[in-house]
């Protein structure tokens, strides 16, 4: 049973049927259709660097379903989403897809039963929504196989980024173009530098030529017999038929460091990143704003998306929900980590597993107890004389002696 098998199954192998198929009618005016950025963003040895540095710190994210509600799905997802994947695995999947094209399709897989054992992120070629007779929404996908599939839309968990033109799809990513053509620009000039600095060039007249062929084929000759790498000598030796000998001295424009490190920032705040969370050398505050600015976001939005395709709205009016949540702790300097695990720890703020999981360590057994200090108590249980407000008895005045 193929991947395929799973996400869209088909019963006795025949095809897929949506009721109302004759009567599809696209939902907006504005073509609501998504497509890959033909520019292919990701080829970009800088967007993906930038992206993938998003999705490491999204791949950290913990997933819980919470409630009494889909038991045996929650009991399958607790460790994995699906049967091919892990949890980061499928949270850096997503993140990429969704920075990429700025939609993300999570789809139910199903078994042989139709039963959903889990979810997975889809990157078809080709979406469309589609609106049936009776009102209900479906999604269409079109691989770059050619294979299709069909699934209600409120079976899927969907994300969109730029959402603007279109009611449903987030836009293209079009708007990063020019700086893309910036970077490239600037990469063929640096390409075209160091190939001129290892060539002859100059320009040269030369007599006893008249026709035009015949300065051709001089030109092609020199090259072949000079300038090649098999000619073997650095010497360069030609005839005194060359007269009024000029190099040519080619300067290609690169972009200067200033205008370069604006480029790159463009990047950067596109999608969110800085080039210290790029190179791990953020210090606490640097990753605790990129955590608020891009990383809990989509932690609320995959909560959200995926709740609603998991649960009902009965089921989710009594408290059952898919949380994706952050230890945002793990995002503090290992000398922040020491220093809040002695001033919490010893204060009853945290247990012994939660100071463990701060450093990556494993739980303990007994580990779920917190410890204080013997010198605090609580000021209720404090004796009269411990009292804060308390104050010492004044010692008696004593008498001055007499003089005789």
């Amino acid at each position: 049973m193929g991947l395929l098998d799973w996400l869209f199954p088909k019963e006795d192998d025949e095809p897929v049927k949506v009721p109302g198929a004759d009567r599809f009618s696209l939902l907006t005016a504005y073509q609501p259709t998504f497509r890959r950025y033909s520019g292919s963003i990701y080829e970009s040895d800088l967007v993906r660097s930038a992206i993938e540095a998003k999705a490491r710190h999204i791949s950290k994210l913990k997933v819980e379903m919470q409630g009494d509600a889909q038991g045996a799905l929650k009991a399958r997802m607790r460790h994995t989403p699906n049967p091919w994947q892990t949890w980061p695995q499928f949270l850096a999947r997503a993140s990429t897809i969704l920075d990429c094209t700025n939609n993300l399709f999570i789809v139910p897989v199903q078994n042989e039963h139709f039963e959903t054992i889990g979810f997975f992120p889809l990157l078809p070629d080709k979406a469309k929504l589609l609106e049936d007779k009776d009102g209900q929404l479906w999604v269409r996908y079109r691989f770059r196989t050619g294979v299709t599939g069909v699934v209600e839309f409120d079976r899927c968990a969907y994300l969109n980024k730029h959402q603007y033109e279109s009611d449903i799809y987030g836009d293209s990513n079009s708007a990063l173009r020019r700086t893309l053509d910036l970077i490239s620009i600037n990469d063929q000039a640096i390409k075209e530098a160091a190939h001129n600095s290892a060539t002859y060039r100059f320009m040269a007249q030369v007599s006893n030529f008249v026709s035009p062929e015949d300065l051709a084929n001089e030109r092609t000759r020199f090259s072949e017999d000079n300038l090649k790498s098999e000619a073997g000598s650095g010497l360069l030796l030609f005839p005194n038929t060359y007269k009024d000998i000029r190099q040519i001295d080619s300067k290609p424009y690169t972009v200067d460091p200033d205008e370069m490190e604006q480029i790159q920032t463009n990047v950067f705040n596109y999608f969110g990143v800085s080039e210290k969370v790029m190179q791990g050398t953020a210090n606490s505050d640097e990753l605790d704003a990129f955590f608020n600015s891009s990383i809990e976001p989509f932690a609320v939005a995959l909560s959200e998306a995926m709740s609603k395709a998991i649960y009902t709205d009965r089921e989710r009016s009594f408290g059952n929900h898919v949380y994706v949540s952050a230890n945002r702790l793990q995002y503090m300097t290992q000398t922040a980590k020491v220093s809040m695990a002695r001033d919490l720890g010893d204060r009853g703020i945290l247990t012994i597993n939660e100071i463990r999981e701060l450093f990556n360590y494993g739980p303990i057994e007994g580990g779920d107890v917190a410890y204080i200090r013997g010198e605090y108590k609580p000021v209720e249980t404090l004796e009269p004389d411990e009292q804060p407000d308390s104050q010492p008895d004044e010692e008696p005045a004593q008498e001055e002696p007499l003089n005789e």
